[in-house]
């Protein structure tokens, strides 16, 4: 299993808190922020208050089809539901749910949400990953274009972002998905994404699906080669210059 070759990863750390095992719906902690699924691996947790690790994080932003309420509907695709039939996938997760009726995602409460995590879960800070789907997709590049000293890397599929902000993301470690035959957000806003940054001096990497349409994160998230390219980044370290 890509968990168990993954485990000697993890850098060592110092002691923290105890910790449960497993994904928990956890509320928002800042006020108007996000209720997110918080998933700790099993290992972070039996070493909890021992000689432990200091953990990537992995930070996972919905579509619009999981915005509301519901916390255990954020669990339908992607990260989170892949962790629930995984108690040792390598990353620590957090997954906000993004509420009805908002048509984007706030880098502010955003910002506070991994403000909390750094301060109170044991987090690697120079090994935080961002990665999104669709509605996601444009949040994961919105909020690493604003903020990309926060990133080690990010992994955007099926989203668009703002081409006069990709300069901001040269030097990030970045892999993007779509489908060739996404209906619902053309590939041409992540081709444009791509080549902006490229523009800047970049070298993200692009994966396209052939006959795939808006579902591309689908085959994305189910690829063990994106966990390992996730797992292997480190803040300030310089992006691959392997381009897909």
């Amino acid at each position: 299993m890509i968990t168990l070759l993954l485990a000697a990863a993890v850098a060592a750390a110092t002691p923290r808190a105890s910790l449960a095992a497993g994904q928990q719906p956890h509320a928002a902690v800042a006020p108007g922020g996000y209720g997110f699924q918080l998933f700790v691996p099993s290992d972070a947790a039996t070493r909890a208050g021992g000689a432990q690790a200091r953990w990537p994080l992995m930070i996972f932003l919905h579509g619009s089809g999981e915005q509301g309420s519901d916390l255990a509907s954020v669990k339908v695709n992607g990260p989170p539901k892949l962790v629930e039939a995984d108690p040792d996938y390598p990353f620590v997760l957090i997954s906000p749910q993004l509420p009805a009726g908002l048509e984007a995602w706030d880098t502010g409460q955003l910002d506070a949400m991994l403000d909390w995590a750094l301060k109170s879960l044991p987090i690697d800070p120079d090994r935080v990953v961002l990665t999104g789907l669709s509605l996601g997709g444009y949040g994961t590049w919105a909020w690493a274009s604003a903020r990309p000293d926060r990133f080690a890397a990010i992994a955007p599929i099926a989203g668009e972002g703002d081409p006069k902000q990709a300069c901001a993301l040269k030097d990030m470690p970045v892999w993007a998905f779509h489908g060739d035959r996404d209906d619902v957000v053309p590939v041409e806003g992540t081709f444009a994404m791509i080549q902006a940054i490229r523009a800047c001096g970049g070298q993200p990497r692009l994966t396209i699906y052939p006959d795939t349409g808006h579902w591309s994160w689908v085959p994305a998230y189910l690829d063990p080669a994106m966990t390992l390219w996730l797992i292997e980044q480190r803040r300030h370290q310089p992006p691959s210059k392997d381009v897909q």
